[in-house]
């Protein structure tokens, strides 16, 4: 969790008016703009930082005017510096969030490739600030040399003289997320205060120039016959049997293909009856009812199809790894859309996907929107159970099929602890779940039982829509966690899930296969395999633990190997073999390791020499050695260990 400090807390807040903010930036005009001018990047053309400090300055009054009755803060407590204009100090708080935000300065990159803006722009001139002196342009280097955030800090408190205390709320208001650091780096600016006043970096202070005429000519021409060639080929392509014709092989544009143009409408979706699950011949998201409280809102679904068909740049878009992005294919069928919490939420699936728009419930864009994708292609009822409908800071909250008819929260770490309900509307969306491992240390994780008719699943989140199912047994045949023993297992394996987290996982299985007395009477360890399967099929990962008798039924076992896309523990590859060196309560060393039960014996080498027969071996060794592992199966071939 982020925590500032209360230095860098933004004060408190009362109302003000469009109207006094639109007084305050009259009065104050020249003033905001050279704050933008001077947060603006130095390297940018000093023509077009004019234009771009101006649009700062007069874009900051939209906010006020959106939120109709805005709030800015407070004026400063008597002892501190100048008393500031509420009006004033929300305009100039709009002007730095605005310069400091990002992706400001890949748009003044690709501003010469683009129209000029609606305002503000001058057409045939070049308007340049008045040149300065020495000062100005060391001043101009070292601004250069700084990162946006040191500048800010840097002008306010030579600019608006402001303490460093207001000028870290400041930067805290605007988004900067280390203001400190900011403040520490403006530090290192030698040049004096007083250059800010110059009329170098006076954008209101101005001087015409002429552009580059002969380019200007030469543009006009090839503007010209870029357009006359543009007329001819529209003429060519709307003739009779040709272009768009029946006779060719190109389709018509996107927003002109029926089938496209279909999937984009809200009466086109797929919706399922509530009972239809009962007599599916399929138990997966197909079988899910459409539900929510707001499913016949078509101005919701309409801007939920057409983000996700065409998604802008206020929309936050996330995807597991293999998933298409595009647009859907046909219709989709409608899974949920409704009202949680705070956020206005819709559940698409089209067969491969299962895709989540979520805005605010005002549906305000200037709030932005999320957009994610899930590959789901090949679920079952067992990997269908529930899907995350809303993540916030507060934790998370699923939608479960309608085939659940329990839902209840387990901690992983405390195996002999009995669940708690987690309750759910009559839609299925559940109570706020905190996040697993939310906290430092790995102290907990909270994963998710759902009980059906003929089973109980243990299912966890790891940052996707799609929960992960969380299983036991040999490859090729898990079975759903039960028991103490398995769940002592996981209680030691959990920690271990961040690991595959955000990964596209559809599963993962924690398999035992075996258990090693250690020498020295040292007890009994035991051997897992844990391996973590996609929705995509590739890039399954496997992890080898060693769990050696531990105080605490929570300790994690120690990370014997790790593989990506490697076979071993699995359904084609049901076998495995793993060593660590490991240290006795008496302080000598040892080389363990264990195979499945396919392997007739085990050898090292490599510094540390020693075999055995069976799938078991301990031999002596020093600290800091480095064995080669391998073994002979049964069949008599050879396999190295997993490493």
């Amino acid at each position: 969790m982020n925590v500032r400090p209360p230095s860098e807390l933004p004060p408190a807040v009362a109302p003000v008016d469009a109207e006094q903010a639109e007084a305050a930036l009259v009065e104050h005009y020249p003033r905001l703009v050279r704050i933008g001018y001077l947060l603006l990047p130095p390297w940018v053309n000093r023509g077009r930082r004019v234009f771009a400090a101006h649009a700062l300055a007069q874009r900051s009054l939209q906010a006020a005017h959106r939120a109709g009755a805005a709030t800015v803060p407070l004026p400063r407590r008597p002892g501190r510096s100048e008393a500031t204009d509420p009006g004033y100090a929300y305009v100039r708080r709009q002007v730095l969030r605005r310069a400091l935000a990002p992706g400001r300065l890949g748009r003044l990159r690709l501003r010469p490739r683009r129209l000029p803006p609606v305002l503000p722009s001058a057409w045939g001139l070049r308007l340049l600030p008045h040149p300065g002196g020495a000062g100005e342009l060391a001043l101009e280097r070292e601004l250069a040399a700084a990162g946006a955030p040191a500048r800010a800090a840097f002008v306010l408190r030579g600019l608006e003289g402001l303490a460093d205390g207001e000028v870290r709320r400041e930067l805290a208001a605007a988004g900067v997320a280390d203001p400190h650091a900011a403040l520490m780096e403006a530090d290192t600016i030698t040049a004096g205060h007083a250059l800010l006043a110059s009329p170098e970096f006076d954008p209101c202070s101005l001087q015409a120039r002429p552009p580059d005429l002969p380019r200007r000519r030469r543009r006009a021409r090839t503007a010209l016959a870029a357009l006359a060639a543009l007329l001819v080929c529209g003429a060519l392509l709307g003739l009779p049997g040709e272009g768009w014709g029946r006779g060719t092989l190109s389709a018509p544009l996107y927003a002109r293909n029926p089938a496209s143009e279909a999937a984009l409408e809200p009466g086109s979706l797929r919706r399922v009856p509530a009972s239809y699950w009962q007599r599916s011949p399929r138990t997966d998201f197909t079988a899910w009812p459409t539900r929510g409280d707001r499913t016949g809102d078509t101005r919701l679904l309409r801007r939920a199809l057409e983000v996700w068909a065409r998604p802008g740049a206020g929309v936050r878009t996330s995807a597991t790894p293999g998933t298409p992005v595009g647009p859907p294919m046909g219709a989709p069928q409608l899974l949920y859309a409704g009202e949680v919490g705070d956020w206005a939420v819709v559940l698409f699936h089209d067969g491969l996907r299962v895709v989540r728009y979520a805005e605010p419930r005002n549906a305000d864009p200037s709030l932005g929107a999320a957009l994610d994708f899930a590959r789901v292609d090949g679920a079952d009822e067992a990997s269908s159970g529930a899907l995350v409908v809303a993540r916030t800071r507060d934790g998370v909250r699923y939608l479960t099929a309608p085939w659940v008819r329990d839902v209840r929260v387990r901690d992983l770490l405390a195996p002999d602890r009995a669940p708690r309900p987690l309750p759910r509307s009559p839609d299925g969306v559940t109570g706020t779940l905190t996040e697993p491992a939310a906290g430092p240390g790995c102290r907990s994780w909270e994963a998710v039982e759902l009980s059906g008719d003929t089973a109980v699943r243990l299912v966890t989140d790891l940052g996707e829509l799609a929960p992960a199912r969380l299983t036991s047994g040999a490859p090729g045949k898990p079975h759903d966690v039960a028991g103490r023993a398995e769940r002592e297992s996981w209680a030691r394996t959990a920690c271990l899930l961040p690991e595959v987290r955000s990964h596209g996982v559809r599963s993962v299985n924690s398999w035992a296969y075996a258990r090693q007395p250690l020498p020295e009477a040292g007890g009994t360890a035991r051997w897992l395999c844990t391996r973590a399967e996609t929705w995509r099929g590739t890039g399954s990962r496997v992890i080898a633990q060693f769990q050696a008798p531990a105080t605490r039924p929570s300790a994690p076992g120690a990370v014997a190997a790790r593989a990506e896309d490697a076979p071993e523990c699995g359904a084609r590859t049901p076998r495995v073999l793993a060593g660590v060196l490991w240290k006795s309560p008496g302080g000598r060393w040892y080389v363990l390791a264990a195979g499945s039960e396919q392997f007739a014996s085990l050898a090292t080498s490599g510094g540390v020499t020693g075999s055995a027969r069976g799938r078991l071996l301990a031999v002596p060794a020093e600290a800091g050695d480095r064995p080669r592992l391998d073994g002979r199966l049964k069949d008599g071939s050879r396999v190295v260990a997993l490493h």
